[in-house]
């Protein structure tokens, strides 16, 4: 019963290798016919039945077990089998461990000098400056306080001009903040009054009321308001002030976790200050300012990498602060 052996039984049959067959099974494949257990390949089906076994052994009158059909399902089963299977390939991916939240460290911790870089077309900058002041002619200065006609008022945002003494009663309107200029916006620090266009920006109302500032004293320095940005990167925040030839030996910038002090000295007599309470957290040690010629960059290293969504923490509003303290005063008195 063995396959392709076609010999009759005789007493020589009961020898171990009376019999000549084939243990695997058919194979058809591109035209090609064969066995399983040997390598042979015919494309004719009378050679193919008469390919000699491949190995010997004894006689059997049992028939080889039949191959194992593959089973077939009906349509309602497959639908089920469908149901059952997942959409998609599933992968069990492990993502990093979440940062863990850095607590806001307190804004009355001591300020701490950051580390200053000077260019040196800043330095030779000023060399030339001081030499050109000193073989220069002396300067007078110019004697009374007498206020002449057409003197514009030196509050910041207001430009009147000086008409008589009646304008001595007229309400200033100007600008106690200072410029900010932040992807293609402008406005006021003081008044936050949003616009793209230039003039549009010069020509704002002032948003307090005062006097008119004809005549500006002479203190040493003048502090004034100084345009400047920020951006930021993935681990960095960058401060950008606009001052020409600040003076390194006068100017700096304090910081500590979460506050900024700027203080800068630039074009002789001018001063610029600027103090920031931080939206997030920086790194002291990691972070500098950098002097040139036409701005100073501050850049700050950030505590933790993560995107902040403006550079100043907005101030906290009198409810809040007021519940705030109605918790602190709770945790005290079951202490």
């Amino acid at each position: 019963s063995r396959v392709v052996c076609y010999r009759q039984l005789t007493f020589s049959s009961f020898l171990q290798d009376a019999c000549t067959y084939h243990p695997g099974v058919p194979v058809f494949h591109d035209a090609l016919k064969g066995w399983s257990c040997c390598k042979r390949r015919t494309t004719d089906f009378s050679d193919f039945l008469n390919i000699a076994g491949c190995t010997k052994g004894q006689h059997s009158n049992e028939k080889p077990p039949e191959p194992v059909k593959p089973e077939v399902k009906t349509s309602s089963e497959k639908e089920i089998e469908l149901e059952l299977k997942p959409k998609c390939n599933e992968y069990v991916i492990q993502g990093p461990k979440p940062i863990e939240a850095i607590v806001r460290p307190s804004q009355d911790e001591p300020l701490v000098k950051l580390e200053q870089k000077v260019s040196p077309s800043l330095r030779r900058t000023l060399e030339k400056l001081k030499l050109s002041t000193e073989n220069g002619p002396e300067r007078k200065e110019e004697e009374g306080d007498e206020v002449k006609i057409g003197v514009l008022c030196k509050n910041t945002g207001c430009n009147k001009p000086f008409e008589g003494p009646d304008s001595n009663q007229e309400v200033c309107d100007s600008h106690s903040g200072v410029p900010i200029f932040h992807e293609g916006m402008k406005y006021w620090s003081c008044c936050k009054r949003k616009t793209s266009d230039f003039n549009s920006f010069l020509s704002q109302v002032g948003c307090i009321k005062g006097k008119h500032m004809w005549i500006k004293t002479d203190t040493g320095k003048e502090v004034i308001p100084c345009r400047h940005d920020w951006h930021q990167t993935g681990g960095q925040v960058i401060i950008t002030i606009y001052a020409k030839n600040s003076i390194p030996e006068l100017s700096f910038v304090e910081a500590n976790s979460t506050v900024l002090n700027i203080h800068i000295v630039f074009e002789g007599k001018k001063e610029f200050q600027h103090k920031v309470n931080l939206w997030g957290v920086i790194d002291v040690t990691k972070s500098h300012m950098n002097m040139m010629p036409t701005k100073v960059e501050v850049t700050m290293r950030k505590a933790e990498p993560m995107l902040w969504a403006r550079l100043e923490l907005p101030p906290l509003q009198p409810q809040k602060i007021a519940q705030e303290q109605d918790l602190n005063d709770d945790d005290d008195n079951q202490s």
